[in-house]
């Protein structure tokens, strides 16, 4: 039927003025393989962003109509894969130091030797030498290490070495003399000096809380106070770097951290990742208040710089064997691990702490660790009333069977870092048994009984890069790749679940699933561009895959230029 003119001109109009109307975006992506993680649109090919928000998302005839000529940046994703921003959920993030002795994936001890000779020849007398992310697992003979491997070349240099999970550290004599600890030093509560077993003196490892002697005295500060801040300022923005270049646009740092470093990154317009910073947990309500007051300042309504949970520690960790187990180690049988403090205490400051609202994260690694940490939830439940809590087990390594269904059952979030698996399965059977490590990193159980998990890196502790966290969850197998289905391959997950948890798991642990995680109208734009489609390259790729464009609150933080 033929349209009357007056009718199709009227129509034409109708039209004109709608799209005259419509809202303009100042970026806008088009041609992409968007992954949204919203069940609602799973997919885009087109995303329009105004100021910090996602104001469409779909086809791209949909959002053509948002661009504006000279106005609206316009990215070709050329058929590239479109996520959410990489939201790291447990991260120890922080000023980076240039002078800092980086031993990861160390087989030899001799090089620590060299590196911490090197090091001195740099240093004047006096001024401390730290380094650290050595695993013991990882040398040659899998000893480890001892004050006399760094005490020739450092007598007049504290030196300290943090082993990678930060759990143990090695000191030099020069440490052990200053600190006073000998071998009549006895093991403090939740530590342990670990002893020559035919001298009893000191070997230089101290474990969990014997870290907490150390103490330097008048180990005089070589820098002056002007150029320590300067130096420590290069460091925020080194990391602030390298999170952008990785595509972390989010960071929930598990700790204290300087909440006024932070305010002056985002005055200067350098603060490129948001950040969530926490306290240590407390059952000191005057304390508690405290943070209640700076909960205040920085609200879980603020999109960039926000109060996030209180922290403790049940136990210890798994390679340093101070994890806390209900049966003994298996290369260990004299040790079943460590409690950071005892249960009661532990549950008096959960009860305490969640009665005045605050969200509170417990680290976990034992069985017996996870089993304390929900006990404590647990009862905080049952003495205070249910609630929206989110409490979160940091880590949630080893977990009985039976306890698997509670994280669901009482709210909790199991906020799990993938590449602990990868790193420490090498070790993880010989420590526990096969039959304890039915329950370790369990994602997939977890998951079917109901959980939502939360992912993240733990970084330093583990690299920041989120790709190894993502092939660590859909592979369970080494770094540099093996043969087979990966260690205990029923609990892996898919790569569309592991960046669900990176992105919208990691927003629900801090309680912005309702503003951040998907692709979605209305939510911030915090978007990442790769170069890979991480959901059908093989497994070998998935290391390999570099970010093209990271991009938080609507602008473009960094971009490869690939």
């Amino acid at each position: 039927m033929k349209i009357p003119f007056i009718l199709l001109l009227t129509i034409t109009m109708i039209i004109s003025g709608t799209c005259g109307n419509q809202e303009k975006a100042d970026l806008v992506i088009i041609n992409g393989k968007v992954l949204t993680v919203d069940d609602d649109n799973p997919s885009a090919e087109a995303i329009a962003v105004r100021d910090e928000t996602i104001i469409a998302v779909g086809s791209y005839g949909k959002i053509s109509g948002y661009i504006e000529t000279g106005r609206t940046r316009v990215i070709d994703a050329r058929g590239r894969l479109v996520i959410p921003g990489f939201n790291d959920a447990h991260v120890h993030f922080g000023p980076l130091d240039p002078d800092f002795i980086e031993l990861r994936y160390t087989t030899d001890p001799s090089v620590i030797t060299d590196k911490v000779k090197a090091s001195v020849a740099r240093a004047k007398p006096g001024e401390v030498i730290r380094g650290g992310h050595w695993e013991h697992e990882m040398f040659t003979g899998r000893k480890w290490p001892t004050k006399e491997l760094i005490d020739k070349v450092s007598p007049d240099n504290p030196v300290l070495l943090e082993r990678a999970d930060g759990h143990s550290v090695l000191v030099n004599s020069y440490v052990l003399k200053k600190s006073g600890i000998t071998k009549d030093t006895p093991d403090p509560f939740g530590g342990e000096i670990q002893r020559d077993p035919v001298t009893g003196e000191p070997t230089g490892i101290l474990k969990e809380t014997a870290q907490d002697l150390i103490k330097l005295g008048d180990v005089r500060i070589v820098r002056n106070s002007g150029e320590e801040v300067e130096r420590t300022w290069q460091g925020y923005l080194l990391a602030m770097k390298e999170a952008r270049e990785l595509g972390v646009t989010s960071i929930q740092n598990a700790g204290s951290a300087d909440f006024s470093a932070y305010e002056r990154l985002q005055k200067e317009g350098r603060l490129t990742s948001r950040i969530d910073i926490g306290k240590p947990l407390t059952g000191d309500t005057t304390v508690l208040s405290r943070y209640r007051n700076l909960a205040e300042k920085y609200p879980g309504e603020g999109n960039w710089i926000r109060f996030g949970y209180l922290k403790a520690f049940a136990d210890g960790s798994m390679g340093s064997g101070t994890a806390l187990m209900f049966e003994p180690f298996n290369d260990n049988p004299s040790s079943s691990g460590l409690a950071m403090m005892p249960y009661e205490e532990l549950e008096k400051m959960v009860i305490t702490a969640d009665k005045m609202g605050f969200q509170i994260g417990i680290h976990a690694i034992g069985d017996k660790g996870n089993h304390w940490t929900l006990n404590a939830f647990e009862k905080a439940i049952e003495l205070n009333g249910k609630r929206d809590s989110r409490h979160r087990d940091e880590h949630t390594q080893t977990v009985q069977e039976s306890d698997i269904p509670r994280f669901a059952k009482l709210g909790v979030i199991p906020s799990m870092q993938p590449t602990h698996c990868i790193s420490d399965k090498k070790f993880y059977e010989k420590r526990v048994g096969p039959e304890r490590c039915k329950g370790a990193y369990a994602w997939r159980s977890l998951v079917d009984a109901g959980s939502m998990l939360a992912f993240g890196t733990d970084y330093q502790v583990e690299p920041l890069n989120p790709m190894e966290g993502l092939y660590a969850a859909v592979s369970r197998k080494e770094r540099l790749g093996e043969e087979g289905e990966g260690w205990f391959p029923e609990q892996k997950l898919s790569m569309e679940e592991a960046i669900k948890y990176y992105t919208l798991g990691s927003a629900y642990a801090q309680f912005m699933d309702d503003r951040k995680g998907m692709i979605r109208k209305g939510y911030l734009a915090d978007i990442v561009i790769v170069d890979r489609d991480l959901l059908t390259i093989p497994e070998s790729d998935i290391m390999k895959t570099r970010v093209d464009y990271t991009i938080t609150g609507g602008k473009v933080v960094y971009e490869s230029g690939r």
